[in-house]
């Protein structure tokens, strides 16, 4: 009897199947279908159906579509409406946007149940669907979701319990691509700003190793002159004078030592002086005039001045190299110290965070791309510390103000629009009511008005294929909503103001 009952079924199911999305080419349905009980035992290896009657399983073997894709063919293409639940028999499919850049969002292996699902809101494909394995798969078309419902009573259970999955996962990578993304950032800026410095630092070690040797070799000359205990004195007292004017020469413009040089150039030539374009330079820097010169003959030969001061200019040199170096660690030192106060660096996640200083951190790290951008700030005095993520809000501020930076760049660029604009990014912060209010501004271009409702959206970016992930915005609404505050926008041509409010009193958010 038993037997008689799944022969009827079979015959019942095999009149039935779901419909197929048009855009598949037929030769995608296999020529010879799989046997039902064959499909029937292959959908129990499906994880969120384990556990189907045989009957319950039938179902969906008679009721489905039977497709097979070979390696590298389309299942759906992004953006294209989304109309078909697709249980994946065997092989994997790879979901990836070509928008955005070939990144893959996600990875449908066998044995998992995807598509467009009962109960969910999905209206469109995120990405393009393709094999990277031979796949073997059932569609069943949206159609077929009520009758399927009431064949299978449980489904409406394992669905649920498939769509709470699909959204961690979801979840899972959109923050990674969030925190790959300020990584990247981050590393990139650190890099730009890391470079300079190192450069210098590079040089310098360099000029310092050459002027050392220049030094050794010049100190057997300086010891072949035998000079006396009072020519010795001499030549210190008179260096010490020299040094002592470099503090009045430090403000001195520039055309005024080139000035200098061209007159302490031609005392040397007179003296018959050789290599002195060597020499000049570091004199004339360092306030030496002609009459401070003309002091050498005094008590030294034509021959002793050539040494003495070839030695003084190379330990000048050297002197400039080694305050090059200083200057270059000192970059680099404050470089990691305003990383570590971007990031928190060894603090604890919840603390009391200072916003403007928060602010001007970001500033630095973003240093590297404020090159004639005008910035103004204007940060009431006395503003209370609140209590959040550091490092979840300097990324608010390094969205808004990249955001900002774009779009003042995309106004210079346009054709017409860059002959006299003066970028310009202004940063406010004050106390409005029980609120902290943060204001970016920028006089770019201005978002349309249909554009404000969309910025917001995940994965929504206005910039070209593989420049932007469109994450940036979406991350600073969700982290400014986990601080119980709000974000928003106001623009007009040649003038947009993102505005951040935070709660004072955050005690209750955590």
């Amino acid at each position: 009897m038993q037997e008689t009952e799944s022969t009827s079924l079979l015959c019942k199911v095999t009149r039935r199947v779901s419909e197929m999305p048009v855009h598949l080419p037929p030769s995608v349905i296999p020529e010879t279908p799989t046997p039902l009980n064959e499909i029937a035992e292959a959908v129990e290896r499906i994880a969120p159906l384990h556990g189907l009657s045989s009957d319950e399983r039938l179902w969906l073997a008679g009721h489905g579509q039977e497709i097979r894709l070979k390696t590298g063919e389309t299942l759906f293409e992004e953006g294209q409406a989304a109309e078909q639940m697709i249980l994946i028999l065997k092989g994997e499919i790879h979901v990836r946007r070509h928008r955005t850049g070939p990144m893959t969002l996600f990875i449908g292996r066998a044995g998992q149940m995807t598509g467009l699902l009962p109960y969910s809101r999905m209206t469109n494909y995120g990405g393009q669907g393709f094999a990277v394995q031979d796949v073997w798969a059932l569609l069943f078309h949206r159609s077929l979701f009520p009758e399927m419902m009431q064949a299978i009573p449980s489904f409406g259970q394992r669905v649920v319990n498939t769509l709470l999955d699909r959204v961690r996962e979801v979840t899972r990578i959109e923050q990674q691509s969030e925190k790959l993304v300020a990584l990247g950032k981050l590393a990139g800026n650190l890099a730009h700003e890391l470079n300079n410095p190192s450069a210098a630092a590079q040089r310098a070690a360099s000029g310092i190793l050459s002027e050392l040797r220049h030094f050794a070799d010049g100190r057997y000359g300086l010891v072949s002159l035998c000079l006396s205990a009072e020519q010795v004195m001499a030549v210190q007292g008179w260096a010490r004078e020299a040094r002592a004017r470099a503090a009045e020469a430090s403000g001195e413009t520039q055309a005024l030592t080139a000035e200098r040089e061209d007159v302490v150039l031609r005392w040397l030539s007179e003296q018959g002086i050789t290599d002195g374009w060597k020499i000049a330079p570091e004199l004339a820097e360092l306030g030496v005039t002609r009459e401070d010169l003309q002091l050498l003959p005094e008590f030294l030969s034509r021959d002793a001045m050539q040494v003495v001061l070839d030695q003084f200019a190379s330990s000048l040199r050297a002197e400039h190299y080694a305050k090059a170096m200083l200057h270059s660690s000192e970059r680099i030192f404050d470089l990691i110290q305003a990383i570590k106060s971007y990031s928190y660096m060894d603090r604890a996640p919840i603390l009391e965070v200072d916003v403007p200083e928060g602010l001007e951190a970001t500033l630095r790290m973003l240093q590297s791309r404020m090159k004639g951008v005008e910035i103004e700030r204007e940060f009431q005095s006395g503003i209370p510390a609140i209590s959040a993520y550091g490092s979840e809000l300097n990324q608010v501020w390094t969205a808004l103000i990249e955001n900002a930076l774009e779009a003042m760049k995309q106004r210079k660029t346009e054709g017409g629009q860059s002959e006299g604009y003066q970028p310009k990014l202004k940063l406010t912060c004050c106390i409005e009511g029980d609120m902290l209010l943060v204001e970016v501004w920028d006089n770019g271009p201005g978002i349309s008005a249909e554009l404000q409702d969309r910025i917001f959206e995940p994965f929504y970016t206005t910039k070209a294929p593989g420049h932007g992930l469109g994450l940036g915005l979406d991350s600073a609404m969700r982290i400014v909503r986990k601080h119980r505050g709000h974000l928003g926008v106001r623009s007009e041509p040649g003038a947009t103001c993102f505005r951040v409010r935070l709660p004072l009193n955050q005690l209750q958010a955590y």
